[in-house]
C-alpha cells in the first residue's frame, strides 16, 4: 500500500471512530441523524455567530462569569442578537501556537460503569502532559469532576492546565446528535451551570468561561440558550482520531498532517473511549515542536 493510500484509509478510519466517541465516550454510540460533516468530526451547526469578516472579534473578559471562571480570562464578544460567540481556530494567527484540547467525558448514567471498573479517566496521560510541559485546556464534564473529585482539583490548581465546561451530562445541546439524549433550553442553560458548580466543589480554581457542546452539536437555539452563560463555545479544525483508537502512531500522523498556526486540536482524557491517547501525546508534542510550534491553551489563542 502506498502512504498516499494509507493516509487516505488512516483518515477515513479514524473520522468514523470518532463519531462513535462523540455519541458519549462509551456511552451511546449511535449516529441517527448526524450529517456527514458531524460524523467526519467537523463542528456541527446550522449558524455561528461571526463579525462581518467572517471571524467572531475578540472582547476583553466575560463581565460576569460562571462560579469558578476568573473574570478576565479573554472572551469573545457576543454575536448577532447576542447568541453566544463560536471560537474554532484563531485564523488570523501566524505564530506556530497550538492548543492541544482533551474532553473529559463521562455521562451522568455512566456512574455504575465506573463502579464496575470502567476507566473514565487518564491520570497517566495529565503526567504526561505534565512532564513534557504541555500547557493544555481540559474540556470536563461536571460529572467527571464528581466522579474523580481528587483529579479535577489537582488539574485545576495546576498552573499548566485550565479546566473548561463540556457539559454537565454529556447530553445534547442539538438534536439529532449521536443519538444523545437532548436538553431543552431551560434545562441546557442549568446544565452549564451544574458544570461549573461541580468544578468549584471539587476544589479546581484554573476554571475558564468557555463551552464545548457535547458531540460539538449545536445551531442558533442551543447558542441562544446560552447567551447568558457569559461564555464562548470552543470547538476545534483538526480532528485526532483518538476515538476508540488502537493505533498511536495513526493518531498522531492525523494531528501532524491537520495542525496549522492557531489550530485546536480535540483528543480525549478518557482511557476506555480512547487508551492510546497518552502514547500519540508522546510523538506528537517532540514533533512539533520541532517543527517550530509552540503550545498554548485555548485562552491564550483566543486573547490573540
Amino acid at each position: 500500500m502506498t502512504i498516499s493510500v494509507r493516509k487516505a484509509a488512516v483518515a477515513a478510519a479514524l473520522g468514523a471512530a470518532l463519531g462513535a466517541c462523540l455519541a458519549g465516550c462509551g456511552g451511546s454510540t449511535g449516529t441517527a441523524g448526524a450529517g456527514p460533516q458531524a460524523r467526519m468530526g467537523t463542528p456541527a451547526a446550522s449558524g455561528s455567530p461571526a463579525s462581518p469578516s467572517g471571524a467572531p472579534s475578540a472582547a476583553a473578559s466575560s463581565a460576569s462569569p460562571q462560579a469558578g471562571a476568573p473574570a478576565k480570562a479573554p472572551v469573545l464578544a457576543p454575536g448577532p442578537n447576542g447568541l453566544t460567540p463560536v471560537f474554532e481556530r484563531a485564523k488570523q494567527h501566524t505564530e506556530k501556537t497550538v492548543a492541544l484540547t482533551f474532553d473529559a467525558d463521562m455521562t451522568s448514567d455512566q456512574g455504575p460503569r465506573a463502579d464496575a471498573g470502567e476507566h473514565f479517566d487518564n491520570p497517566q496521560l495529565i503526567s504526561t502532559l505534565r512532564a513534557l510541559k504541555v500547557p493544555s485546556t481540559i474540556f470536563m464534564t461536571g460529572r467527571w469532576a464528581e466522579e474523580y473529585p481528587d483529579q479535577a482539583k489537582s488539574i485545576g490548581t495546576d498552573p499548566n492546565f485550565e479546566i473548561a465546561n463540556h457539559s454537565y451530562s454529556h447530553h445534547a445541546f442539538k438534536s439529532p446528535c449521536y443519538g444523545l439524549p437532548a436538553l431543552d433550553e431551560a434545562a441546557a442553560r442549568a446544565d452549564v451551570d451544574r458544570a461549573f458548580e461541580a468544578f468549584r466543589k471539587a476544589g479546581a480554581v484554573n476554571t475558564v468561561p468557555y463551552f464545548r457542546f457535547p458531540g460539538g452539536c449545536y445551531d442558533d437555539a442551543a447558542l441562544r440558550a446560552l447567551s447568558t452563560a457569559k461564555v464562548t463555545a470552543v470547538q476545534w479544525d483538526v480532528v485526532s482520531g483518538d476515538a476508540f483508537a488502537k493505533d498511536p502512531g495513526a493518531v498522531a500522523e492525523q494531528v501532524l498532517a491537520g495542525v496549522k498556526p492557531g489550530s485546536v486540536v480535540v483528543m480525549h482524557c478518557t482511557r476506555s473511549a480512547a487508551p492510546v491517547t497518552e502514547e500519540a501525546i508522546q510523538r506528537i508534542v517532540p514533533e512539533l515542536r520541532k517543527r517550530g510550534y509552540r503550545f498554548v491553551k485555548v485562552s491564550e489563542l483566543i486573547g490573540k
